[in-house]
């Protein structure tokens, strides 16, 4: 595994939302990151005096940094101690310093490529289209068998307006899938306007 597969894995199934903001499960990107390089390394950076301090302090609130060794690369990442509403904590506790790191080096994992499109905003990595060609296929095969013609009535593709939206009102309750279509959609127009 490589850096442009890390690119493109879909690691949504493995986040949570709090908030407005999506966290990826620490745990999991760890494992992820020793398939991809079992020489994988991760390092919290200290400061004070004597290297015994594990955040900097910066007006009272804390900041960490954690930098992540992958394929030989060390990439470093800094990440403010916060609360559950994302504001910073003024002398912050030690679970509030452990979750910083775990966070901050799930951050610094995004900068070799794993998950970094959800610190870009993002629902989807840029290049991942299975799941929206798996649904093109399930739709057809449905259409090919008959079994979408009583409910649509006859249609030439799955370009249809009709049909599109019929299949987007089914999908309604499942979000990553309306998403991986919005995503693959706007590349599609992108494409096509070059």
């Amino acid at each position: 595994m490589d850096v442009n597969t890390l690119l493109k894995r879909n690691v949504n199934e493995h986040t949570e939302k709090k908030g407005n903001l999506t966290y990826l499960s620490w745990a999991w990107a760890w494992a992820e990151a020793l398939k991809a390089d079992p020489a994988a390394t991760f390092k919290l950076e200290t400061f004070g005096m004597y290297g015994d301090k594990c955040y900097m302090d910066i007006n009272g609130t804390a900041m960490v940094f954690v930098t992540v060794t992958m394929f030989g690369k060390p990439m470093t990442c800094q990440l403010p101690v916060m609360d559950h509403r994302n504001k910073p904590i003024t002398n912050p506790d030690a679970f509030a310093v452990n979750t910083a790191i775990m966070r901050c080096m799930t951050k610094a994992l995004s900068l070799h490529g794993l998950g970094l499109y959800i610190y870009a905003g993002e629902d989807l990595p840029e290049q991942d289209t299975s799941l929206i060609d798996n649904i093109t296929d399930s739709i057809r095969a449905l259409h090919d068998k008959g079994d979408l013609a009583g409910m649509y009535g006859e249609w030439e593709s799955i370009a249809d307006n009709e049909v599109r939206l019929s299949v987007w009102a089914l999908l309604k309750p499942d979000t990553k899938v309306r998403s991986a279509i919005k995503a693959y959609k706007e590349k599609l127009e992108s494409t096509e306007s070059k």
